[in-house]
């Protein structure tokens, strides 16, 4: 680019102008992105969060889908905003923290181009097997696994997904060998753990939570640190010796960076305001969520951190995507 006098000026006056701007902020509609279809969990949760929001900012928030390459589309387009606030979105756990570790021609650099402000909900992972199969718990299936290698196969819905990267962490520090068969999808994936094709896998809590109280499923761990109140006899992989799987998958307030600091902590107490509630709760149990409090230094210093150790991961056990 070549920088002119004008393109100078222009620039400083966006900057001198915007930090104004914050003091009034909001003044219009916000157009918030949702990088996932209309239709599914993300777009649940993002109507529930945002009219709520919309109402204690007395501003209109537009949901505006952008899905596409695995959200790829859709975060791009949240980064490259004009930092001012009015263009904000939905930020999960993969964009932010392994696709820039399995993705080398990814658009954005999240640790450059956008700011996580807050994590207003989860979703717990659960691991799971076919109700008819003998593994009973998550010692049975490392005991399983270790008798005959190679024998036993796990589900995902991807490679470099969350999903088939805990079992990964299995076989980093467990040395099993178990068959990693990627599935586009839940809705593929699990019918082949009901008929027995598929001897485990992880899956999103609110996935497999219908499953699980229909008996078609046994649920053998979640991995959060703490038990869910869904699953109250379910243990945490922590309890069962894993505690460095504390993993789950999340949804968050993002904004491109240079967004006004008082924007984003307007923002990150409005969600948090939003997600303490009582009638939130009673949402979250419904859907198989949960809520785990976070400042907005918490939040930012996690997603750096799980960043990190995906990076690690996917370096040590030579995971491609592509």
């Amino acid at each position: 680019m070549i920088l002119t006098r004008r393109t100078v000026l222009t620039g400083a006056a966006v900057a001198t102008a915007l930090p104004a701007a914050a003091q009034a902020w909001p003044t219009r509609s916000i157009r918030f992105v949702v990088p996932w279809p209309p239709g599914g969990l993300n777009d649940l949760i993002a109507r529930y969060f945002n009219d709520r929001v919309s109402a204690a900012l007395g501003q209109p928030i537009v949901n505006d889908f952008k899905a596409g390459a695995g959200a790829r589309i859709g975060v791009t387009e949240i980064a490259r905003a004009r930092p001012d606030g009015y263009v904000i979105g939905m930020g999960n756990l993969a964009p932010l923290t392994i696709y820039p570790n399995t993705d080398p021609d990814l658009a954005y650099d999240p640790a450059r181009d956008l700011v996580p402000v807050l994590m207003f909900c989860a979703s717990p992972l659960v691991l799971v097997v076919g109700a008819n199969s003998p593994i009973r718990d998550v010692a049975g299936l490392i005991a399983a696994a270790r008798a005959e290698p190679g024998r036993l196969n796990y589900g995902s819905v991807g490679v470099g997904t969350a999903q088939h990267l805990i079992f990964e962490m299995f076989r980093a520090r467990d040395g099993i060998e178990m068959v990693h068969v990627p599935y586009r999808g839940t809705n593929d994936s699990l019918p082949a753990l009901l008929t027995g094709d598929v001897h485990a896998m992880f899956d999103t809590l609110p996935s497999m939570l219908p499953q699980i109280r229909a008996e078609r499923v046994r649920a053998l761990a979640v991995t959060t640190p703490a038990r869910v109140p869904h699953l109250p006899d379910v243990p945490t992989l922590g309890e069962v010796g894993y505690p460095e799987v504390d993993i789950v998958t999340w949804y968050a307030v993002i904004v491109p960076t240079g967004t006004p600091e008082p924007i984003q902590a307007r923002l990150a107490r409005e969600y948090g305001a939003v997600s303490a509630t009582e009638e939130t709760k009673a949402f979250l149990e419904t859907h198989g969520l949960i809520y785990l409090p976070s400042t907005p230094a918490e939040f930012a210093a996690r997603v750096a951190a799980e960043r990190a150790r995906w990076g690690r991961l996917i370096a040590e056990r030579g995971i491609r995507v592509r």
